[in-house]
């Protein structure tokens, strides 16, 4: 098997095949899960003007036993109209204003509260409990970079640096198209020899996590004009096509010829992999194809090593950080010609397989953390062993 393509090569390849997309520009409230496509700049400091960080009363600094006048008040969105004299204090709420002549906030838990006056019961420095302007974000200062998946906290930091629309890479459209005679939809009766089409469902869930738009997931029958035509509905206007199925040398194996008489060319075919090996790889401009194989769970893991950095590339994100390491906490069998991705749960540094590891046992991706890559060889790697992993 010296001919086969290492994992990493494989990917190489893929991801020297993307071509990125082009942006769009969305409201903060539809930018959840994107890639943001620009830099983003706070328009001005956060905070924009000194406040409080407790409620209680503004005060210039100075020592304890002092009273104080109340001579007014500073609440959130309502500034005190009045300035901080000697001998003078402003009630405060938590996010308020500083008066002018303050430069220090006494605690409500500080003060000995006299209704018409306060007495601080501490010392109190310069800037005590005071948030200065620009404390969190610079204005001009580049909060978030072009690349950066958009969670709750970076939606919330672009809002504070004055945005509220955002460039964001547009989503990678994705169809799905498993192949075989003996697929029938979800919920269909079975008949003998037949299987439940599991493959579109669990490579449309994975490519929406991704960040793709979903075209269509369907199955198609083992037929040279259905698969041509399936494949060819399925390739008109998505940016990548995710076949299952139907990429070996069978007689009943049609994909790879439709593919070609479609001007998708091929990059490459089989990678030292398991599960995995009849992985299939070609392009036609910037559309890419992945020719998955047909069990479950080699398609699945296929996807996650080659598919998902793809998609994340197509839409502007870093690539693949380089791989964790953890130790096997149960001895595996090592496979002479080809590395393994073995399901594992990640336990305190250890990699423990989920269970059985057939291509077909699609339950050994329940409760896995990840893929633990079990060097090719002889033998058994034992417990203990140092391995990459890929994180699911």
């Amino acid at each position: 098997m010296a001919d086969l393509l290492t994992i990493d090569e494989a990917r190489a390849l893929v991801l020297g095949a993307v071509t990125p997309l082009d942006a769009e520009e969305l409201t903060i409230a539809a930018a959840l899960g994107r890639v943001l496509a620009e830099d983003v700049a706070a328009a001005h400091d956060v905070p924009s003007f000194a406040n409080s960080a407790m409620d209680g009363f503004a005060v210039r600094s100075g020592p304890a036993g002092r009273e104080l006048a109340i001579v007014g008040e500073s609440r959130a969105g309502t500034p005190a109209d009045v300035p901080v004299g000697d001998g003078e204090a402003v009630r405060i709420s938590t996010g308020a204003a500083m008066p002018d002549g303050a430069d220090a906030i006494l605690a409500v838990e500080d003060a000995d509260d006299g209704g018409t006056t306060v007495t601080p019961r501490i010392d109190l420095p310069a800037g005590h409990h005071v948030r200065a302007p620009g404390e969190d974000l610079r204005g001009g200062e580049v909060v978030l970079r072009a690349g950066t998946v958009l969670g709750a906290a970076e939606l919330g930091l672009a809002v504070e640096a004055g945005r509220a629309a955002l460039r964001c890479a547009r989503r990678p459209r994705v169809a799905v198209l498993a192949t075989g005679d003996e697929l029938v939809a979800p919920g269909e009766p079975l008949r003998h020899g037949q299987l439940h089409n599991s493959n579109a469902v669990t490579l449309a869930a994975l490519a929406v996590r991704a960040g793709a738009e979903l075209a269509g997931a369907t199955e198609v029958r083992d037929d040279a004009e259905a698969t041509r035509a399936a494949i060819e509905r399925a390739l008109d206007g998505t940016d990548v096509l995710l076949l299952t199925g139907g990429v070996s040398v069978g007689p009943h194996d049609h994909v790879k010829p439709a593919l070609a008489a479609l001007g998708v060319d091929e990059v490459f075919w089989r990678v030292a992999l398991r599960p995995g090996k009849p992985l299939w790889f070609g392009r036609r401009g910037a559309q890419l194809v992945f020719g998955l194989p047909g069990n479950p769970v080699s398609a699945m893991v296929c996807f996650m090593l080659f598919a998902r950095p793809a998609l994340a590339a197509m839409q502007g994100a870093p690539a693949p950080a380089p791989r964790a390491r953890a130790v096997l906490g149960a001895p595996v069998a090592r496979q002479r010609g080809r590395d393994e991705a073995v399901r594992v749960r990640l336990d305190d540094g250890r990699a423990l397989p989920t269970g059985q590891q057939g291509s077909h046992q699609l339950h050994s991706m329940l409760g896995a953390d990840a893929l633990a890559i079990v060097p090719r060889g002889d033998g058994e790697a034992p417990a203990g062993t140092e391995v990459e992993i890929e994180r699911i």
